[in-house]
């Protein structure tokens, strides 16, 4: 009923993703980090409350790796939202990444790179991260302009099942070998009216 959950592609990454208008990033380090995120925010699922403040919204969003599974490549926030015209729109922000990355003149970050052995079907956890947080203050708000926010983690890159089975099988390897598993969260909401 609150509508508090999120979806993955197999793997079992455990994903938390809050909004609000004063979330500060040493909430991170907080160990009442949660309580905190639910008292002054709305966890996914939510609309965000009414501003009490000329502010943007800010995101808390942290992703534990599957214990069995890949590490994590980057966390990212899409935001949608309805033009005057009509049109609908989609902006993919890449928000927090593993190996210290930082993001170039487009915003993003360099790709991570891949430890995958096509022909051996196998990766290693080498790359990326076990876990990754962050604070996010979304850079183009319009208080005027109803929106939509939600999550994206991916994890690096491993073989796809097809490639698992031509190995088994003795075959080559379909195109494409490799695949990033991920997570998404349900979305939280911006509303003009609050509602």
């Amino acid at each position: 009923q609150r509508r508090e959950t999120y979806a993955t592609s197999g793997p079992r990454i455990a994903l938390r993703f809050f909004g609000g208008w004063h979330y500060q990033a040493q909430l991170l380090s907080d160990p009442e980090l949660l309580n905190k995120a639910y008292q002054s925010g709305v966890p996914m699922g939510g609309v965000l409350p009414l501003r009490d403040a000329d502010i943007a919204p800010q995101f808390i969003v942290t992703a534990l790796k599957d214990s069995e599974g890949a590490n994590l490549d980057r966390v990212q926030i899409i935001k949608g939202w309805v033009d005057k015209a009509g049109r609908s729109h989609e902006q993919v922000y890449d928000v927090v990444a593993s190996g210290q990355r930082v993001t170039g003149a487009d915003g993003k970050f360099a790709p991570l790179g891949s430890t995958v052995n096509i022909a051996d079907a196998s990766y290693t956890n080498t790359i990326g991260a076990s876990y990754l947080a962050t604070v996010w203050q979304d850079p183009a708000f319009d208080q005027t302009q109803n929106a939509f926010y939600y999550a994206r983690v991916l994890e690096i890159p491993t073989p796809r099942y097809s490639t698992y089975d031509a190995k088994l099988l003795g075959l080559e390897a379909p195109v494409p070998a490799t695949i990033q598993e991920r997570a998404i969260s349900s979305p939280i909401w911006y509303s003009t009216s609050g509602d």
